[in-house]
């Protein structure tokens, strides 16, 4: 066979794409830079616990599905996905509380608890999401957007389902009771944006998750992560860890080859990044082949926040405590501008918290609870010193969890360690440390995003956060759809395992 694609990254983008293209017939090569795949969706394993280091939810789980069976496998023989109700547990600070779940009679019912005005409101709105969902989701979160005509033909859609306005103004037209407005806005906060800032066709959000709900692999992100890896290596393609990719060899304008930093220069069809794009192009991409993507381009980018991510284990269970609970803070608009806009630390925070062991409980030790909680702060262009801050910010959450909604956490904590913007600068190899690339704005959504193929090499493909469609579990796995739909079809075509053409056929 002639050279492997080479995949950049074995993150869940990634890892899509590898499937995608060996589904294709192409050989594939994985090459990714830490010690282990997953990239944002790793995992953390200390003193008995397992900690999975990114991702928590899976919502549209039939992506993942899919790509098992592109290659004639059933997904029920590599992993299992159970349910999570509520899908999340939005506690307020006076006390009150809203379980998200997926049954509108079960919202309903909450929200006449609240306000009654907003029963007719929430109904309305969902409708509106509902039709978001069709168009945002169903029509155009495949589609390339390579050409700015593409973006051209689908403003009038967009000007009727008003993407105009940001999520929190459009939901702020159907709802009035300002708690329950903050339980359905803060979905953007998950891929990266702020309600107050991003385009209202992420509320698209709010009906990916009522339509298909959200589901915990058994045995934590990882496992999934892992699965695919077992599916991809039983299909023949190449993994190699600890080799992060220094430089694109690029040939007459065309990506030949990757080399990595110990030197070893790998030849390829093309390449696929899942790395982030503007890492890749400023320091992977010599300037001489960057005619859009100059660094000064790069710079004009509005990354998304950052994440402070705490893990803890304790000695002790917390039965109490839903799966996924948000807990929200004194102050809403007000914080988000602090970490958006102001680039400050503020001195209150919102949290969510993440206690997997209530699905799973194996990911700890016997009567043991495994938790992390995840804190938004501003990206690495605010000036932070985390040397100094993290373990003081840290332990100020710890304070006010177990002060809060978790009494006596503090005194049964075993284990604990955090990451923080650096983790995502040095670790993740993101520009500014952003948790989530690009920030999903309107100018920095569809086709003003990173392309998925390269507009200044020939040969160089992007898929993951900072490309169409962005950032999230969803995201990522149909970028990798996009992918699909822009590489050239294998001239020779390297066949599926003789054991998976038959499942195939059957």
């Amino acid at each position: 066979m002639s050279d492997p694609v080479v995949v950049v990254g074995a993150g869940f983008g990634g890892l899509a794409a590898a499937v995608r293209l060996r589904a294709m017939g192409y050989p594939v090569r994985v090459v990714e830079a830490t010690d282990q795949p997953g990239g944002r969706a790793s995992v953390f394993k200390r003193d008995g616990f397992s900690f999975d280091a990114g991702p928590t939810v899976i919502t549209a789980p039939h992506l993942v599905d899919d790509l098992f069976r592109l290659l004639g496998r059933d997904p029920k023989d590599y992993y299992e996905l159970l349910p999570v109700d509520p899908f999340y547990r939005v506690k307020f600070p006076d006390g009150s509380h809203f379980d998200y779940v997926g049954e509108e009679d079960r919202i309903l019912s909450q929200i006449e608890g609240f306000d009654k005005r907003d029963v007719d409101g929430y109904r309305r709105l969902a409708n509106m999401s509902r039709e978001i969902f069709q168009v945002g989701y169903e029509q155009l979160v495949a589609e390339p957007f390579d050409r700015f005509g593409d973006m051209m033909r689908i403003v009038p859609q967009m000007l009727k389902l008003r993407s105009f306005q940001s999520v929190y103004s459009l939901v702020s037209s159907y709802i009035h009771d300002e708690r329950l407005r903050q339980v359905f806005t803060f979905q953007p906060l998950l891929v990266g944006g702020n309600p107050y800032d991003v385009t209202s066709i992420y509320l698209l959000i709010h009906w990916l998750e009522r339509k298909w709900g959200v589901w915990f692999p058994r045995g934590g992100t990882t496992a999934l992560v892992h699965a695919l890896v077992q599916l991809l290596e039983e299909c023949g393609v190449e993994f190699q860890y600890n080799s992060p990719v220094e430089r694109i060899d690029i040939e007459n304008g065309r990506a030949k080859a990757v080399i990595t930093a110990d030197g070893q220069r790998i030849p390829c069809q093309f390449v696929v990044c899942n790395s982030d794009p503007a890492t890749t192009y400023s320091k992977l991409v010599d300037p001489a082949f960057r005619r859009k993507h100059t660094d000064a381009s790069i710079a004009r980018g509005r990354p998304s926040m950052s994440l402070f991510v705490g893990y803890f284990g304790t000695n002790r269970t917390f039965p109490e405590l839903a799966h996924h609970s948000i807990l929200l803070g004194p102050r809403y608009k007000g914080l988000l501008n602090d970490i958006f806009h102001k680039k400050v630390l503020a001195d209150d925070f919102s949290l969510y918290l993440h206690a997997p062991t209530r699905t799973d409980p194996g990911l700890a030790p016997p009567g043991h609870e495994g938790f992390y909680v995840l804190s938004p702060v501003p990206n690495n262009r605010s000036g932070l010193d985390w040397s100094t801050l993290a373990e003081p910010y840290f332990d100020k959450i710890l304070d006010a969890l177990d002060a809060g909604p978790v009494p006596g956490v503090k005194q049964s904590i075993v284990t604990k360690f955090s990451v923080d913007p650096r983790y995502f600068t040095e670790k993740m190899r993101a520009m500014d440390g952003a948790a989530f690339g690009l920030e999903p704005t309107l100018l920095q959504s569809a086709w003003f995003r990173f392309h998925n193929r390269s507009e200044d090499v020939e040969g160089l493909y992007f898929v993951g956060a900072s490309t169409h469609p962005g950032a999230g579990v969803p995201g990522v796995l149909n970028s990798a759809r996009v992918l699909e739909r822009v590489v050239p079809r294998p001239t020779e075509i390297l066949p599926v395992p003789e054991k998976l053409q038959r499942m195939a056929a059957g």
